[in-house]
């Protein structure tokens, strides 16, 4: 059985090395953004040590739309705390579903998306957290549709 893979032996110091806590007023706004919204990080590796996952919140203002846009080959989750948040995805933004707080999200890899908020007085707060590191945001150059095709937001499982 081999060593661990720390310098001589010496034990981790998990003082530095162990749980952080990201007060949420000292989120980092020095990500990548989409024109309307405002992008914040909690969790990343300049910020955690984080390797594999990024998180932080994210806040659309009343009324707005993002661009339509995809995040590469990263997965993402958004959870709603405060407001109502309409999707809408797909070749020309087809489908569509609504998602309120407690809700979850999820957007697979490559996926042309928009999100907006749906009311025209409130800020939408969510909270989101990626697959990886990259600051990947592709905005895309769609024309949304205007009769898109209504899902339920809602699998099997909770139906």
């Amino acid at each position: 059985m081999s060593k661990d893979h720390h310098h001589h032996d010496e034990p981790v110091d998990w003082r530095e090395h162990g749980v952080k806590v990201i007060p949420g007023n000292s989120l980092d706004p020095n990500t990548a953004q989409t024109p309307g919204m405002n992008r914040a990080a909690a969790i990343n590796h300049a910020r955690a040590g984080a390797e594999k996952i990024w998180a932080g919140t994210v806040v659309i203002h009343p009324n707005a739309k993002t661009g339509a846009h995809h995040h590469g080959d990263l997965e993402s989750i958004i959870y709603v705390v405060k407001g109502k948040a309409r999707m809408r995805w797909g070749e020309k933004l087809e489908y569509v579903a609504e998602a309120g707080p407690g809700d979850f999200i999820f957007v697979p890899p490559y996926v042309p998306h928009q999100e907006i908020n749906a009311s025209e007085d409130e800020p939408l707060e969510c909270v989101l957290v990626r697959s990886g590191q990259e600051p990947v945001v592709v905005n895309l150059d769609i024309e949304p549709v205007e009769k898109p095709e209504g899902i339920l937001w809602k699998d099997p499982i909770h139906r």
